[in-house]
């Protein structure tokens, strides 16, 4: 019994040796990234709505950033760091884990599951057109892209490098980056901002244009149906009961600024503050289910019923959305045909181009 006892005991001291090397060094098992085919990240297919008379710097201030040049190099780098399990704690999840190409970028359930197997508070946010956008995140907090790509990886839920200086010293003991570090920035040198620059580079390129709305411009909309032209109409005229466009507006269908869409009585999550969130753009919005902060909605249908009948009077409620007596949440008293046709529009922004590019895919795959 006594040599059965010093057995187990061995047994077990194997059995947490093997899962303590599993838990902080699982990089033995991670593949390495195929660059075999390379891509142009300078190419990009602005949106159709884009006018030819803006400044784009101006009116958009993340396009670029002269500290941090937009170069194929440097977002080839983002786009291996973008799907590198190493910017994670223990090596299990990467950006890409929870923003998938297939769903434009987003996480296809309401909250993403983190390194630890914890779930985040809120919905993963689609990515497209970063840098046609002023602000990041349901509650605005980060206002560029060098400052954005870096708050995930030190979240304590999501991948858990909360102190980043040991990030740096992880990535240069991993056999591909030293190459890609030098060909991106000069030299093999890791740095904290070499990192969230090639980061930033990646998200920058990541330009979606292609929609069948995008050509529609250019005829006039002939590439429509009638229920989708009705659903435009619909969305984009604010004198019309719908009148989406209050807030889903410009380039990008999305706002600059942080609403209370009427969601609930009382926030539990108060977003930005008074249950204000982000207004997010609609680009490829049929693919990025579920919706709002805490995906809650599963379908296009439910959130225009949510629009049309469910808006929840509240002291912080969008003034678009207040009706006319200004002390009750209004009501849109939409058809159901005029339901169907706002979300046939809808599914017009959709760029499948953009889901399917192999210059945005997982290249450890």
């Amino acid at each position: 019994m006594k040599n059965l006892h010093h057995v187990s005991i061995i047994l077990v001291a194997i059995a947490m040796t093997a899962w303590a090397c599993q838990k902080d060094n699982t990089e033995a098992s991670l593949p390495t990234p195929d660059l075999s085919q390379s891509h142009d990240y300078l190419n990009m297919k602005l949106p159709a709505n884009i006018s030819p008379f803006i400044n784009l710097a101006v009116s958009f201030p993340n396009y670029n950033n002269s500290e941090n040049p937009l170069t194929n190099d440097g977002a080839t780098l983002g786009r291996v760091l973008f799907y590198d399990g190493h910017l994670s704690k223990n090596n299990l999840i990467s950006c890409g884990s929870c923003h998938v190409q297939a769903k434009g970028f987003a996480d296809p359930v309401a909250f993403s599951t983190g390194f630890k197997f914890g779930k985040t508070t809120r919905n993963s946010m689609s990515i497209a057109n970063m840098s046609l956008q002023r602000n990041y995140f349901w509650d605005r907090r980060a206002s560029n892209l060098e400052e954005q790509v870096m708050m995930p990886v030190q979240n304590h839920v999501e991948m858990g490098i909360e102190k980043l200086g040991v990030l740096p010293q992880k990535l240069a003991q991993v056999p591909y980056y030293p190459a890609l570090f030098e060909a991106a920035f000069g030299d093999e040198q890791v740095t904290e901002e070499r990192i969230s620059f090639a980061l930033a580079q990646y998200l920058r390129s990541m330009v979606s244009g292609n929609s069948r709305y995008d050509e529609g411009i250019a005829n006039d909309f002939s590439n429509f149906t009638e229920l989708e032209k009705m659903g435009m109409q619909l969305f984009t005229d604010w004198n019309s009961r719908a009148g989406c466009a209050n807030c889903h507006g410009g380039v990008l269908f999305d706002g600059w600024n942080a609403e209370n869409i009427g969601l609930d009585e009382d926030y539990t999550d108060l977003g930005e503050g008074d249950g204000r969130f982000k207004v997010p753009s609609l680009r490829n919005v049929a693919v990025t289910a579920p919706y709002m902060h805490d995906g809650r909605f599963n379908t296009l249908e439910e959130v225009v019923e949510h629009y049309n009948s469910g808006v929840k009077m509240n002291s912080g409620l969008s003034w678009a959305l207040i009706d006319s007596t200004g002390q009750g949440a209004r009501r849109l008293h939409l058809t159901d045909f005029e339901k169907k046709a706002l979300v046939a529009f809808l599914k017009t922004l959709t760029d499948e181009q953009y889901l399917k590019d192999p210059k945005f895919s997982d290249p450890f795959r």
